[in-house]
């Protein structure tokens, strides 16, 4: 199941549930939390009043290239910060130094390019690696699992929920079109490190 968790949590977060599906959350990153994706998902409980803005920016190869590079530092501090922790100034600091190390004006800077790469990232399909859009990639998740099965009835039922639940919030449209080019170039080392079809 976890084949099908992960992209679908990565819709889902773009689809504005991310704050309910993940710990990842880069909104909420000076909590210590880090978005998108994919890596340490829970299923969504509920759906936010209104999905998260994200102010769209056009990508830069410099900036998917920083944000690999500040990822695979931050990970390993973000992943041990309990869901809901409150900001450990010391944690933030040390986010803060790894972002201006990777060439960021600050972590917040960090935190919108990466918010952007997953917005374009979760409009992937993971077995063709072209995009297509979050509303079919969902659709796509919903056929798979509802054709899953191995799937328990309760996971399953569940699963469904959640995707029919984040189809009601669509995805922002992709202001940036070279956005698409850019995460296409990247594809495979991004969905390696922000979750989208890769597997721990």
């Amino acid at each position: 199941m976890r084949e099908i968790v992960r992209p679908v949590c990565v819709a889902l977060s773009v689809a504005g549930l991310a704050v309910a599906l993940t710990a990842l959350s880069h909104s909420s990153a000076l909590a210590q939390a880090k978005q998108a994706p994919a890596n340490q998902m829970a299923p969504a409980q509920a759906a936010p009043a209104q999905a998260p803005q994200i102010k769209q920016i056009a990508l830069t190869d410099k900036q998917v290239e920083a944000a690999l590079a500040a990822t695979k530092e931050m990970d390993p501090i973000t992943e041990k910060i309990p869901e809901n922790a409150k900001p450990d100034p010391k944690i933030t600091a040390q986010l803060e130094g790894i972002a201006k190390k990777s060439g960021f004006a600050s972590y917040d800077e960090y935190n919108n390019v990466v918010d952007n790469i997953s917005l374009v990232l979760g409009g992937f399909d993971p077995a063709t690696k072209k995009y297509v859009g979050s509303d079919a990639v969902l659709k796509a998740q919903i056929a798979q699992v509802q054709a899953d099965k191995k799937m328990s009835a309760k996971d399953k039922k569940e699963a469904l929920a959640d995707l029919n639940e984040a189809l009601k919030y669509p995805a922002p449209a992709i202001e940036n079109k070279g956005n698409i080019d850019l995460v296409t170039k990247y594809y495979d080392k991004l969905a390696e490190a922000f979750g989208g079809d890769s597997q721990q």
